[in-house]
């Protein structure tokens, strides 16, 4: 199956969210889909979050990560799930963001100080780190559609969706199916 990084891919808002989403359907065994276990796409994740991810201007071109450093980052990326998942439901856990912590220490360990290039695993840790951070909490969401974290950064805090042209266009069909249906059943 061939598959490209798109700009809904990135929706996320942050770096380390768009990382964090790249399993789709994460709670369905049966359809779930990690993005990264074809090493492809792995390779040019990199590429197109330089082009497409909300904080491309605060890294730069992003390298992708080393072969030997694709285990710490998938750990990396797991954690990061975890620990904004939890905060947004409402169920902080220190055992999470010392596990998020754990995880950003173990990817930076393996890198030079000043890389020509930013590492895309290293690009991931300063932007889960900013988000740990950030002083607006309540701004991360989980969208109701597809399930992937977000970061709100609308005026009035209202966004609901991930993305209003894929997740929102696709609840308010369902809905207007929904409601068609009921009208026509006798």
């Amino acid at each position: 199956m061939v598959f490209s990084w798109t700009p809904h891919r990135f929706s996320g808002g942050a770096l380390a969210l768009d990382v964090a989403n790249s399993v789709i359907l994460r709670f369905d065994a049966e359809r779930r889909i990690d993005r990264y276990t074809d090493p492809a796409a792995l390779e040019t994740f990199a590429a197109a979050a330089t082009r497409f991810s909300a904080d491309r201007d605060l890294f730069g071109p992003l390298e992708p990560v080393a072969e030997p450093n694709r285990p710490a980052f998938l750990s990396l990326r797991e954690a990061t799930d975890r620990h904004f998942r939890a905060e947004v439901l409402g169920q902080p856990s220190s055992g999470h963001l010392a596990d998020l912590l754990d995880a950003a220490a173990t990817v930076i360990r393996r890198h030079p100080a000043r890389p020509a290039r930013t590492p895309l695993d290293v690009a991931t840790v300063r932007s889960a780190l900013m988000l740990a951070t950030f002083s607006e909490p309540q701004r991360l969401k989980i969208c109701p559609n597809c399930q992937w974290l977000f970061l709100d950064r609308s005026r009035n805090r209202s966004r609901t969706w991930c993305d209003m042209t894929v997740c929102g266009n696709r609840a308010k069909a369902s809905r207007h199916y929904r409601r068609q249906k009921r009208e026509l059943t006798p």
